[in-house]
Order: structure tokens, then C-alpha cells, then sequence
């Protein structure tokens, strides 16, 4: 049997694009009960449905036809509350937990529904997943992993040339103004989409070029999460240059305005291109350059602190030791600010409205410095998750709003 790509009940989306269309074997895609190879108990039975309590788990040989973002539908019933959630790579040789679809929660106490979560990461080939149970018992009769977009490499490389001296001046090379109004520029922005969780457990759901959550307005870039949207409990936006170009080196500016409101997680940065799903993170480099989370910022003066950070296999934060920064900024919410990185071949810095503040200089291997492969840009307006949502989320926010006067390229001439 054949499977073609449609995806439907989302915001944001409808029939793919021709080009985007990928048909597989439905059977390489569809796991049932039975077809697990180990669990937590040896109570579970090889049957058709699979009971499991809370905090067991089974565990299934699967083989990805292709890399690419996926939805995941899981039929499901049980306790009311109660769920799953899935682990890839749950034997990865650095001990890590690969969360790829956040908590699938179950809203029936007794029949068996359709569960859906969007966007999760999956490169081609075997994999050994984790299915495991929170919550209360809960039974599975089957899941899929449907194909939403393919991964496709990105076809500009932008390397832009820092060599110093004294006559040496900031060239711009790549910009978007957000002049006009409407849908941001397609061809230098595309869409990460889903509610998978992003690998921090954030709530939102991240819409594909849809005017609510992603326009152009008077000169600026608005992203805004909105609250119960959708059928979601909020909404929001993630810009990425990914599949348009990507860029190595250069003085790399946001011009922004981020919003206020406990909960709030509001990014302007870079991902190694390399990035393909969990495991290539944080192998492929990341460099945090806008980054502040609401309950920092206080929401009458809108002062609060930014973070500048690089994450590479030897310090990031999920063995807590990352190499970051943090600078006091004023009135972040009601002035623009100029959050930049100036990245050569062997430092980068951190620099707020001009003045430097950050330094990241460990360039002894690969493993400290991946930085020296090419980078795309990611904008997005997260709410909630491990860090923006570390001491919950202000119930009185309905709407939140990140506001971009620009984004900006440089090399040194």
C-alpha cells in the first residue's frame, strides 16, 4: 500500500506542495502492539492491544524510509490523564534522553482514540525507540510515523571573509528589512511546523505561514503566540533560513523588541546546518545570540538580561557546562536592541547595541568548535518549555509579541 502526503486537521497546513510530496510503504511506517522486542515488565503479552503502568516501557526496532519531520499518531486509550511518550536512540552512546514527541496525552478514560503530535525529527535508516507510559495505565494498539516534509540540504552557503586591519569596515551581504506586509519573504525564510516539544518540552504549536502568528507590519517582523488556538494551548512561529541558505562567519544582528510575561522564550540564533534530528545536536554547534525568557524581564519597565551562549559536544547545557554570558538590557520590551555575534574562524563574540560582552574562543578540536561549518538562522517566540517555562506561565497573557526591525549579514572589508 501506498501513502501519500496530506496532512490535515493542522493550523497552518493543507495538501503538501508537489514538491514536497513523498509516498512510502505505508507498512515500513505502521508498528502495532505486538511488534514490540522488549519492555520494563514481563508481564506485557505480545497481544493485540498493549497495557502498560505508568513509567514502563516497551521497546521497538523500527527503520526510517527517509529523513525528514514526521507526524506521530498513536491509537491510545486508558486512565484519563495519562499517555506516552517516545525516546529515540535509547541505547546513544552519550547517555542521552531523546525526547521526540513530548507527553501524547490520552482524553478518553476507555475507548481507543487517534492521538496525533507534528514535527518530530527522524533520519533514515534503523532506529531502536522507546514507547514509555506516564500518568496512570495506559493501552496501545498501535502506531505511525507519517511523513510531513523531507529534509532537504540547503543549496546557499554564504562565507563571508573577516580578515582584520586598519581600513578594515562592515560590508552588508544578506539582510531582510520586513518591508511590505503580508507572509515573511519566501525565499529566505521557511517554517519549522509541529508540537513536538523541540527537544525542551515547550507547548506551542508552530504554525506554516499563517498571518496570525508570522507577518510583515509597519516595517517590522511580528511573531506572535497566541493562547487557546487552534485546539491548541497556544500557537506561535519558527523562521528559519534552513533549505534557502546558510551562512560561516560574519557580524550576524537582530534588531528586536521581545516581549514581557512569565513564560515567554525568545530566540534569535543559529543551528549547524548538520542538523537532521536529536543526535546530531549538539555535534552540529548552535550560537545563541538573542535569547531571554519572561521571568527575567520586569513586565512594568520591561528591563531584564540576555544570553548569549555556544553549545557544542563539549559544553552544553544539558551537562551543565555551557559557556554563556548574560547582559543587563533596558526596556527590552518597548525600545529596539542590538543583539549581535561577530563570528570568525577561530573566536566568536557576543555583542549588545555594539559593545561586546561575550567571548567563545575554545578551538582546540571539533568537538569544541563545530563552528567552522555553516550555520542557519532561527527566529522564534517560544512559551513555556524547560527554561521559559521553569516557573510557569502567566495566566493572564492571551497573546505575546516578538518584533524584528531587522535581520542583518556582514563580512569585514
Amino acid at each position: 500500500m501506498i501513502y501519500g502526503l496530506v496532512v490535515c486537521g493542522i493550523v497552518g497546513c493543507g495538501p503538501a506542495k508537489s514538491e514536497d510530496t513523498v509516498e512510502i510503504l505505508l507498512s515500513s511506517n505502521f508498528f502495532q502492539a505486538e511488534d514490540f522486542v522488549s519492555s520494563s515488565s514481563n508481564d506485557v503479552k505480545k497481544s493485540a492491544t498493549i497495557s502498560m503502568e505508568a513509567d514502563s516501557w516497551v521497546s521497538y526496532a523500527i527503520d526510517v524510509p527517509i529523513t525528514g519531520r514526521f507526524q506521530v499518531e498513536v491509537m491510545i486509550s486508558g486512565d484519563k490523564g495519562s499517555g506516552i511518550w517516545i525516546e529515540d536512540y535509547h541505547e546513544n552512546k552519550d547517555g542521552r534522553t531523546y525526547d521526540i514527541t513530548g507527553k501524547i496525552e490520552n482524553s478518553s478514560n476507555s475507548e481507543l482514540i487517534s492521538v496525533t503530535k507534528d514535527g518530530s525529527p527522524l533520519r533514515a535508516g534503523k532506529h531502536e525507540i522507546k514507547i514509555h507510559a506516564t500518568g496512570g495505565q495506559v493501552e496501545i494498539d498501535w502506531f505511525k510515523f507519517i511523513p510531513m516534509k523531507a529534509h532537504t540540504n540547503t543549496p546557499v552557503i554564504l562565507t563571508q571573509k573577516m580578515e582584520q586591519n586598519d581600513w578594515s569596515e562592515w560590508r552588508l551581504v544578506w539582510s531582510d528589512e520586513f518591508e511590505g506586509s503580508g507572509l515573511p519573504d519566501d525565499s529566505k525564510w521557511t517554517y519549522n511546523v509541529g508540537n513536538w516539544g523541540w527537544g525542551n518540552n515547550e507547548p506551542q504549536y508552530y504554525t506554516d505561514k499563517r498571518m496570525e502568528n508570522a507577518r510583515l507590519e509597519n516595517g517590522t517582523l511580528v511573531i506572535e503566540a497566541q493562547k487557546n488556538d487552534g485546539g491548541h494551548d497556544w500557537t506561535s512561529a519558527r523562521l528559519t533560513t534552513q533549505g534557502k541558505q546558510s551562512f560561516l562567519y560574519g557580524k550576524i544582528e537582530f534588531r528586536a523588541k521581545v516581549p514581557v510575561g512569565k513564560g515567554t522564550w525568545t530566540a534569535g540564533w543559529l543551528l549547524g546546518d548538520e542538523y537532521i534530528d536529536e543526535l546530531s545536536w549538539p555535534y552540529c554547534g548552535e550560537i545563541d545570540v538573542l535569547e531571554c525568557v519572561g521571568y527575567e524581564i520586569d513586565d512594568s519597565t520591561g528591563d531584564g538580561l540576555n544570553h548569549a551562549t555556544c553549545h557544542a559536544r563539549a559544553y552544553y547545557f544539558k551537562q551543565n557546562n555551557q559557556i554563556g554570558s548574560e547582559s543587563e538590557v533596558s526596556n527590552m520590551n518597548g525600545e529596539f536592541h542590538t543583539y549581535a555575534i561577530e563570528w570568525y574562524p577561530d573566536v566568536i563574540y557576543g555583542l549588545l547595541d555594539g559593545k561586546r560582552y561575550y567571548t567563545y574562543d575554545k578551538n582546540s578540536n571539533e568537538l569544541e568548535w563545530p563552528f567552522f561549518k555553516p550555520q542557519n538562522i532561527i527566529l522564534n517566540l517560544a512559551v513555556g518549555g524547560g527554561w521559559g517555562g521553569a516557573q510557569g506561565i502567566d495566566e493572564q497573557w492571551d497573546s505575546h509579541q516578538f518584533i524584528l526591525d531587522y535581520v542583518r549579514v556582514y563580512e569585514l572589508r
